[in-house]
């Protein structure tokens, strides 16, 4: 599959035949990124790492699952795989105290995972960080990944995007796709691509914006702008999440046991949970946190209260506005009847 490669990429490449400073790749300059695609309290749990460079979040992955969970590694650059299996034995086993290795590393592409040996339902984590934006086919690899993912799993994964489509002389240019300027989303259009392979509600943990001063790249990007997001990306029965919010009367309560945020757990940019502290949320929300039993976060929160009864848009307010007629005949929409 042919690959446009840019200055950084081919960094990359003369980065990865040289030797690790140190026994992990932790720590080892090839670690272009734009977020910290990791969430916590994924002990136990199957983790795929899609264009898993040098193995730097692997490696990380592997100490938070722990002895009885699995991170599986993919990447289409030999150098960089050599260097993230060099030292993956020694790591689980001396560092960790593991009794086997449980990092793998293989070679494929993102597009293609069936070709790379990932098994449909065998994934209940993928990850990736700032490498999507490089495929020349991120409709294929969310597909991928959706089949890859077994029931209850989530892709949880960063990314640049930006406000518009870019234009032809942008997406081309050498220079700013090696700086994963120019494989940047659209926003919608990735929304929209993701609930089309599947992924019902995309929703948002975090995003900040990325400044682009360099006059030379601003003339090639004109206005567009750019950022730095963490989706968060849930498969889940059909039904269970809807393309908007609605309200059932559903109560989650977080327990406080996942590791590193006892005392409140972030779900998305709108929903923080203090432990212990029962939340009015949403259908999907709920869905997301574990009704059902489903979710891979459901052993974490206490989700109470069914689908049986609906109260309407989550958030109230008349789906379309109201007034009287001024005859004594009741209401008729206003504002040329449509919704807001």
């Amino acid at each position: 599959m042919e690959r446009k490669e840019g200055e950084r990429l081919r960094r990359e490449r003369a980065l990865a035949a040289q030797p690790l400073p140190h026994r992990s790749p932790l720590s080892h300059p090839l670690l272009f990124s734009c977020g910290a695609p990791l969430p916590l309290g994924i002990a136990g749990l199957r983790v795929l790492d899609l264009g898993c460079g040098s193995g730097r979040d692997c490696y990380a992955a592997a100490a938070l699952v722990g002895e009885k969970g699995s991170v599986t590694g993919v990447d289409m650059t030999p150098e960089q795989l050599a260097v993230a299996r060099e030292h993956a034995e020694s790591y689980c086993t001396s560092t960790l105290g593991y009794a086997s290795p449980n990092m793998t590393f293989v070679e494929g592409y993102m597009e293609d995972l069936a070709a790379a040996g990932v098994a449909p339902g065998s994934i209940d984590l993928a990850i990736s960080n700032c490498v999507v934006n490089l495929s020349p086919d991120k409709p294929a690899v969310l597909r991928g990944v959706y089949e890859a993912l077994a029931p209850g799993g989530e892709f949880y994964f960063s990314d640049v995007y930006s406000d518009r489509r870019l234009s032809d002389a942008a997406r081309s240019d050498e220079v700013l796709w090696g700086e994963c300027v120019s494989g940047a989303l659209y926003t919608e259009d990735f929304k929209r691509a993701a609930v089309a392979a599947g992924f019902a509600y995309p929703v948002v943990l975090a995003a900040s914006p990325i400044a682009i001063n360099d006059p030379a790249m601003r003339r090639v990007l004109g206005p567009a702008r750019f950022y730095s997001i963490t989706y968060r990306l849930f498969k889940l029965p059909a039904g269970m999440l809807e393309s908007a919010c609605e309200d059932y009367g559903q109560v989650a309560t977080y327990r406080g046991t996942i590791p590193g945020s006892e005392g409140a757990y972030t779900l998305d940019c709108g929903h923080a949970f203090e432990a212990g502290r029962p939340v009015l949320v949403c259908g999907n929300t709920a869905a997301m946190v574990g009704e059902g039993g489903v979710s891979w976060l459901a052993p974490h929160f206490e989700v109470r209260g069914d689908r049986s009864a609906h109260f309407g848009k989550w958030g109230g307010g008349d789906p379309v506005p109201l007034t009287s007629d001024g005859k004594g005949g009741g209401l008729v929409a206003s504002g040329g009847g449509g919704c807001c």
